[in-house]
């Protein structure tokens, strides 16, 4: 979907974004409001190879993807009308360029009132879609990664933090990023 076929179907107002990865501690956006969001029917998955900002295309890592089914806690943002288009243009540059994301409006419930927010779903046909990885394979990804916005390792990190101040567990990806800093600190032992 194109970001004009995009600004075509939102309703008028306010926009919304819902962040569940790095859009969480990292929006790179202005908005005028921040607060805890609730997403019914898409859970949070470690699920997308990253050839850019957390990988490269020879050696991918792996970043958030929303898949169907579940629940997911996330950020939630408000943005004036004035400044939906300038948001989504920044937005588009950063999570579409390679299409592994479909952009939707999902319901998000933020404190008692739904709101409908842009949020960014996995496109589980998309060749960089990785899908469900084993704890090991995706804990050496994570471990073994960088890319233009850091090392895979601080991605999850992040992501995980901010899930906890939250209150939200992932006891699948506390054990993936458990697993990688292991891993890391025993590459790093003197033999």
């Amino acid at each position: 979907m194109s970001l004009d076929q995009f600004l075509a179907s939102l309703p008028p107002g306010e926009l919304w974004v819902f962040g569940y990865g790095s859009l969480m501690w990292s929006p790179g956006f202005r908005y005028r409001r921040k607060s805890a969001g609730f997403v019914f029917g898409y859970h949070r998955s470690l699920c997308v190879f990253s050839h850019r900002y957390r990988g490269t295309p020879q050696r991918p890592g792996l970043v958030m993807g929303l898949c169907r089914g579940g629940s997911c806690w996330g950020m939630a943002y408000g943005v004036q009308a004035a400044g939906a288009r300038e948001v989504l243009e920044y937005l588009w540059h950063r999570e579409m360029r390679n299409h592994v994301y479909m952009p939707r409006l999902v319901t998000v419930r933020v404190g008692a009132r739904p709101v409908r927010a842009l949020a960014f779903i996995a496109d589980a046909a998309h060749p960089q879609f990785a899908g469900d990885l084993k704890l090991a394979e995706a804990a050496e990804i994570v471990a073994q990664c960088s890319g233009e916005r850091g090392h895979n390792l601080e991605y999850l990190q992040r992501t995980m933090s901010h899930m906890h101040q939250l209150g939200v567990r992932d006891p699948h990806l506390d054990r993936v990023l458990a697993h990688a800093q292991a891993l890391i600190k025993g590459r790093r032992r003197p033999t």
